[in-house]
């Protein structure tokens, strides 16, 4: 390793150590649950076998315990010379609805870019445009929660956000570690004790990304902030970013020590969970007592779950693995969607006899499933489970789902159901906003859910919540065996049987080179609408091929038993290409149908689509 990524490792070892303190003694901490600000004290450490050098690097590291008087910059102290300031574009930070950059140093070819200084003005650039969009009277202070997932530049992240929304004169309520879902639910919670409802919230995290990225979501009680909002809220930070000045900085911290409170909010969170699974079984105090259901939180923030929500129901949890947070992601990406994650929350079923396994993202907005026989409960299968049960309390409903869902969920949906299908663009925000939409012009929708594992549902404010979707699952189990029609996993199982599923299921990444001549100047979002027009004639004259009458996002064509969609991504120079069929002959035959199309792009790098058209032979 280099030298740069093994101190990285160093104090991500060291954090995790003090992490590790935190939690042991997190109910001294958080008892009676509020922190009032007391004199800072200090935490002494014994460090066996640390030399001075690696003492001093870890004193700019080391986290503090809560009940801080001031929240700690974690860069050198001002010295009164005027800061360098690096160059940042904050317009490439925005990811969609989110903001994500690269906060950690040491891996080759992506510098840091999301640095403290980036991160106060970004909060300061948020508290502004809270300010102007709740049109606060001046005599009520607004508040922001702030919380974070486990990733090793969160603290410092942290930190700094609350010393830019402490600058613009609003209160801070910071919750450690936490979940995305939790950071909404405070904007709506009522609840003085932990001065809930807040005005906005904070969630910093980068979801299942690489250890040295992160970045922000936002909310307000109204949801998430849409793609709008953060280009106003990068704009506004690249202008306070530019007029930083040393005495502004210095102001910033000492703002920060008197508008800062944490408080353990998760407690609420997961009681609200408990407490639905009760209600749905007849409150019975322990609907799930006897039921064994192992928990794979990644070593990101869902670790919670197992302890906080399945034991108070009754569930056994022995098994459940990687709970303990750790931003180093040491033993498989935190991704429903990944393989090695399923394989490993599979096993966990597997070695432990579970009845159901349960997986989640960093920062839990999204998550999957697994049942007793190993059987995955992700992506299509997923949304057919959620289907049914949402279904069953509301009957032809409208499931709003990603571009990439398949024909045999459809039809899943549509014939077995009683319900319909809106296929709409990939982007959990875009599924979301159209699921609201459709209920805005009378046509009711209760789910918009993408096949990633973002689900959302009307009865949880359109939050989309990877634990609450578990819970409708953990409602069914309980509700099941209260009425005497089952247990175990059987149950969920039962509901998707029929679901038509493909033998072949493929995405390919046509990257498209920007620096290529045929692109001459032009943008790659140019480039790939050509390619997909190009695509689009061609398959109106296809004798065997027949274009999706209605689509939201791309060219998507049924033919060979099967279908593909080739569709832009929403932020990088690439063509995403999905397919679908019933045998391996079919697949190639419409990868072909797709290579002969758009053969004449020379910029579109077709060796993705080259080599499986080949491996298939």
């Amino acid at each position: 390793m280099s030298g740069k990524i093994a101190q990285n490792v160093f104090l991500a070892q060291c954090c995790q150590r003090n992490r590790q303190l935190d939690n042991h003694y997190s109910r001294a901490y958080f008892a009676p649950n509020i922190h009032n600000m007391l004199p800072l004290q200090r935490r002494e450490l014994a460090w066996a076998g640390l030399s001075d050098m690696q003492l001093h690097t870890l004193a700019k590291y080391q986290r503090v315990p809560p009940n801080r008087a001031s929240v700690q910059c974690n860069a050198a102290a001002f010295t009164g010379s005027v800061p360098s300031f690096q160059k940042v574009d904050f317009h490439k930070l925005q990811n969609g609805s989110d903001i994500r950059g690269v906060a950690i140093d040491g891996v080759e070819g992506e510098p840091v870019n999301l640095t403290e200084l980036v991160a106060k003005a970004i909060a300061a650039a948020f508290a502004a445009w809270l300010v102007d969009k709740k049109k606060a009277d001046v005599s009520r202070r607004l508040s922001v929660s702030i919380g974070h997932d486990s990733r090793i530049s969160a603290q410092k992240l942290q930190d700094a956000v609350s010393r830019g929304i402490a600058s613009a004169g609003l209160d801070v309520i910071q919750y450690g570690l936490a979940s995305t879902p939790a950071m909404f639910n405070s904007t709506l919670t009522e609840d003085e004790e932990f001065f809930c409802p807040v005005d906005g919230s904070i969630m910093i995290t980068a979801s299942h990304l690489p250890y040295n990225r992160n970045g922000f979501k936002f909310f307000t009680n109204a949801g998430g902030l849409g793609k709008a909002d953060i280009k106003d809220i990068l704009e506004r930070a690249a202008n306070i970013y530019d007029n930083y000045s040393v005495e502004s900085l210095k102001k910033s911290e000492q703002a920060a020590s008197t508008a800062v409170r944490r408080v353990d909010y998760m407690a609420v969170y997961t009681s609200d969970l408990v407490k639905a699974v009760r209600k749905a079984a007849g409150n019975i105090e322990k609907p799930l007592e006897g039921f064994h259901i192992v928990v794979d939180a990644g070593n990101g923030a869902g670790g919670f779950f197992a302890g906080r929500v399945l034991e108070p129901l009754g569930a056994i949890t022995t098994g459940s693995q990687f709970l303990e947070p750790d931003g180093l992601f040491p033993n498989h990406v935190p991704n429903p969607e990944d393989k090695a994650a399923m394989k490993a929350i599979t096993q966990a079923v597997h070695e432990n006899k579970a009845d159901l396994g349960i997986i989640f993202d960093t920062d839990v907005d999204r998550s999957a499933a697994v049942d007793s026989s190993g059987r995955e409960f992700n992506r299509n299968r997923l949304i057919a489970l959620m289907s049914a049960i949402v279904l069953e309390e509301h009957r032809g409903t409208t499931i709003v789902t990603d571009s990439v869902t398949s024909d045999g969920l459809t039809t899943f949906i549509e014939k077995k159901l009683g319900g319909k299908h809106h296929r709409f663009k990939r982007g959990y925000k875009n599924v979301i906003d159209e699921a609201i939409r459709l209920n805005s012009v009378g046509e009711e929708s209760h789910l918009a859910i993408e096949t990633s594992g973002h689900g959302a549902l009307k009865e949880n404010h359109w939050l989309d919540d990877g634990a609450y979707l578990m819970v409708k699952l953990l409602n069914k189990l309980a509700s099941a065996r209260a009425s005497g029609m089952g247990t175990g996993s059987k149950v969920l199982t039962d509901m998707v049987e029929g679901l038509e599923e493909p033998a072949v299921a493929v995405e390919l990444r046509l990257k498209i080179d920007q620096n290529h001549s045929d692109i001459s100047g032009g943008s790659f979002r140019d480039y790939g609408e050509a390619v997909l027009k190009r695509l689009e004639n061609v398959m109106s004259s296809h004798p065997k091929l027949q274009k999706a009458p209605v689509n939201y996002e791309g060219i998507r064509v049924s033919g060979y038993g099967g279908w593909f969609l080739l569709r832009l991504s929403l932020h990088d120079p690439v063509l995403p290409l999905n397919i679908e069929a019933p045998s391996n002959e079919d697949a190639v035959s419409l990868g072909l149908a797709v290579q002969a199309a758009v053969k004449e792009f020379p910029a579109l790098d077709m060796s993705a689509l080259d080599k499986f058209v080949e491996s298939q032979f």
